[in-house]
């Protein structure tokens, strides 16, 4: 049976992300902080974005409308993870997760709203189970720390908005703009906001510059790279309410991956997350 393109597009996303989530602690824990992982992971988006562009001959969309929507685009994606980033030193991360990883929710109702996307009743019950898996993937142990005021709660949502509306906008952008000029836009404002994550680097604590720093972050940020670039691709020839809720399962692969490289045994809730996951995916791979 020939697999449709969205799904292919969409598998190797969920693929791509799931062993990127993985590995890219080895580089943090070695000492290379995460903001610093911005900036490689935004460098790592230039050379994907040129063989992007030379897939359709070098032919960018540069008026205004394309250049908004796609920065518009890139801002949402990027702009969340900076935020994420400062969510996490003020609260907590058992709580800040969860709340973050039900972004597929904003993206399936604009879509059902404003793009009259509608799925077969087996997709809807797929995308309803990736919905209960996704929060029981997103499960963190508590911490002893509540956090610091209601600041982070605050940005944990605007993420939360952020990321639910990029993949709509992204959708939407499909009707007038080429996947590979989306992307570049993407890679753009990725690169224009490496200072804001520069500026939230502490360089007062042991930086490792070695090859498990920088090196060993940009062979594992191409992951990230190259799944954001076969996640457009997954939006243009997908629906969105299948499309993202799928890749943000990601967390399966990771947690599998964890298991054989570093022996760790998923939470019972985890354990269960993945389960529906597994029964999700097969429901929304119609």
């Amino acid at each position: 049976m020939k697999i449709k393109p969205w799904l292919l597009f969409a598998i190797i996303t969920t693929l791509f992300w799931g062993v990127w989530g993985a590995l890219i602690e080895i580089p943090e824990k070695a000492g290379f902080p995460a903001t610093l992982g911005y900036s490689v992971w935004a460098l790592t988006m230039i050379p994907c974005s040129l063989v992007a562009l030379k897939l359709i001959n070098w032919k960018l969309e540069y008026d205004k409308r394309s250049i908004f929507l796609g920065s518009m685009v890139g801002f949402l994606g990027a702009g969340g993870q900076l935020i994420l980033f400062q969510a996490l030193r003020t609260g907590p991360a058992y709580l800040v997760f969860p709340i973050i990883s039900l972004y597929p929710v904003v993206t399936i109702v604009l879509s059902v709203l404003f793009l009259n996307e509608r799925a077969a009743r087996r997709s809807w019950l797929g995308i309803v189970l990736a919905l209960f898996a996704i929060i029981l993937l997103s499960y963190q142990p508590p911490e002893n720390s509540a956090g610091r005021g209601l600041l982070w709660l605050f940005l944990a949502f605007f993420v939360f908005f952020f990321w639910g509306i990029q993949a709509y906008v992204m959708k939407f952008s499909h009707e007038s703009m080429k996947a590979e000029s989306i992307f570049f836009y993407m890679m753009a404002t990725a690169v224009v906001l490496i200072p804001v994550a520069l500026l939230m680097t502490d360089f007062t604590q042991d930086i490792n510059w070695g090859f498990r720093g920088p090196y060993l972050a940009a062979m594992i940020q191409v992951l990230n790279a190259v799944g954001a670039l076969m996640f457009v691709y997954a939006v243009r020839f997908g629906k969105a309410i299948i499309v993202v809720p799928m890749t943000a399962l990601a967390p399966v692969i990771t947690i599998i991956l964890s298991l054989i490289i570093y022996a760790v045994i998923p939470h019972p809730i985890t354990l269960a997350g993945m389960v529906f996951a597994v029964a999700a995916i097969y429901l929304m791979a119609e």
